[in-house]
């Protein structure tokens, strides 16, 4: 049952120890199923765990796993889309608020299918200091292989025209218009 389908809702990431990492807010929820809730911005406002704000510059959809430890944010560039995936605990909702844990590590695919793991020493900093654990550890070692295998198959979802129709699903319901 999509009960966020059509809404305007906050994204919350947290860190392990339960400090607020980053919020977006507002995004827009273009599809909800049994596996993802996904969504669109544009220009969203962005605030910081130190309080900093700034706006996202390019439009995007993030899609974020109701089982697995990931989400994604597929940033619409003028060279092409560019799909930064979070490693991240599933996430839940509260309060139409979707909220998940950060676990640093990221992984990036760009235009020309080139995948690059990123964070990997904030990774061994905050794994020491918020005591991780081996399986945490585990977990993360097993969707960072996943989310590799799915990108260099062109699996779900890094599929460049589900992306674009997801867009069109969102200037469409959400009444945005497409320039700047």
């Amino acid at each position: 049952m999509a009960i966020l389908k059509g809404k305007w809702i906050e994204i919350q990431g947290y860190k392990h120890d339960g400090r607020m990492h980053r919020i977006w807010d507002p995004v827009f929820v273009v599809e909800e199923n049994e596996e993802y809730i996904v969504v669109a911005s544009k220009k969203t406002k962005v605030i910081e765990h130190d309080y900093r704000m700034w706006h996202t510059k390019e439009p995007a959809i993030m899609v974020f796993s109701k089982k697995k430890w990931w989400n994604v944010i597929a940033m619409i560039k003028d060279a092409g889309i560019v799909y930064y995936v979070n490693l991240a605990s599933p996430f839940i909702i509260d309060k139409q608020k979707v909220k998940y844990i950060d676990y640093d590590l990221d992984i990036k695919l760009y235009p020309n299918h080139d995948i690059r793991l990123i964070d990997v020493k904030e990774y061994g900093y905050h794994r020491k200091k918020f005591q991780y654990g081996e399986t945490i550890d585990e977990i993360l070692k097993f969707n960072i292989n996943e989310v590799k295998q799915m990108m260099s198959k062109g699996g779900y979802p890094f599929i460049d025209e589900k992306i674009k129709e997801y867009y069109e699903t969102f200037l469409k319901e959400a009444n945005v218009k497409n320039g700047n």
